[in-house]
């Protein structure tokens, strides 16, 4: 069975760092896109960053460019979103995403996890 578990976030004061986990499990990540998304109050869900399954960086937003690294290790089936420099405008809900193919095309994620909170405020 499919499972998506994030960890990592918490409350940071602004131009802090955090570090998020995106644990996989039921599959083989190597396989797959995985991607981090966000959701802020009053705001829709949007795509933050992605990667392919040959290791392929897509940043979608231009606010986290320079500031947020995606990466994984496929040996520990476990995708991470370093945030750096944080903002309050960060602050969001944020969810690890799979994809159904190996490309970062957005419309192609529909397997969450959970999420978990990030909040930026001092």
């Amino acid at each position: 069975q499919l499972q998506l578990v994030e960890s990592g976030g918490g409350l940071v004061q602004p131009g802090g760092s955090l570090r998020l986990s995106c644990a996989a499990s039921g599959f083989t990540s190597d396989y797959y896109a995985i991607g981090w998304f966000r959701q802020a109050p009053g705001k829709e869900r949007e795509g933050v960053s992605c990667i392919s399954s040959s290791g392929r960086v897509t940043n979608w937003p231009d606010s986290v460019k320079g500031r947020f690294t995606i990466s994984r290790d496929n040996a520990k089936n476990t995708v991470y979103l370093q945030m750096n420099s944080l903002k309050p405008e960060d602050t969001a809900v944020y969810y690890c995403g799979r994809a159904s193919g190996t490309y970062c095309v957005r419309a192609n994620f529909g397997s969450w996890g959970q999420g978990t909170q990030v909040t930026v405020s001092s």
